[in-house]
């Protein structure tokens, strides 16, 4: 089977290894779970020590982080963007940890308006509008001074990266994954910000042009 053993590699020099004992149990490695995009579909594993992993064959979202913000919401996975092991990866949509993701930005542009009471962007996407306008007929919630001096103390922090707003606009965020779908049996990760953000935006723009 497949071995995790290093006793068939050669050594720093080249030099071949002796061969002295058999492959041994707490050498073994197993297959690749390669978790797709899909339906929540995972089994568990027996492993060392009467542990158990959960091996994710299909997810379709996690908890995601908005580190600036200081927020996690569970939102939707959409699409492998980029992956810097593996082109193959990006194509099957196969979710790993590092790999770049497309997340759904609405549980994060809801949690933004009601926190800062004012929209996440100024250019707002046709759907994001319908709701936005059916949410203000609903009924205007009158509010005390208290609660009105918050939200004005709030909104002085509200500034929000141009590359966020764009994305937010467009209603999908470029996230990582920060966990392992294959042994955690979670897909879990963070929003790209800042330099990271630019890093891969980059990535994406340049592996773009070569394809096309």
């Amino acid at each position: 089977g497949i071995s995790r053993s290093s006793r068939h590699k050669r050594s720093a020099t080249g030099a071949q290894r002796a061969h002295y004992r058999k492959k041994r149990k707490f050498e073994l490695g197993r297959q690749p779970a390669n978790t797709r995009l899909g339906p929540k579909r995972i089994h568990t594993v027996r492993v060392r020590g009467g542990n158990i992993k959960y091996r994710a064959l299909r997810l379709e979202g996690g908890n995601f982080a908005w580190g600036s913000e200081h927020v996690t919401k569970k939102t939707r996975v959409l699409v492998v963007v980029y992956n810097a092991s593996n082109n193959e990866l990006v194509r099957t949509n196969t979710l790993v940890k590092g790999a770049i993701v497309q997340i759904d930005a609405t549980p994060f542009r809801q949690w933004y308006e009601q926190h800062y009471a004012q929209p996440v962007t100024k250019r707002v996407s046709k759907s994001a509008a319908a709701t936005a306008a059916a949410a203000d007929q609903t009924e205007e919630v009158k509010k005390s001074h208290h609660v009105e001096r918050k939200f004005e103390e709030r909104k002085k922090d509200a500034k929000i990266d141009s590359l966020l707003e764009s994305q937010f606009s467009a209603g999908r965020l470029y996230a990582a994954i920060s966990s392992r779908p294959g042994q955690s049996g979670r897909c879990d990760g963070y929003i790209l910000e800042g330099k990271e953000l630019e890093f891969y935006l980059r990535k994406l723009r340049s592996s773009k042009s070569k394809h096309s």
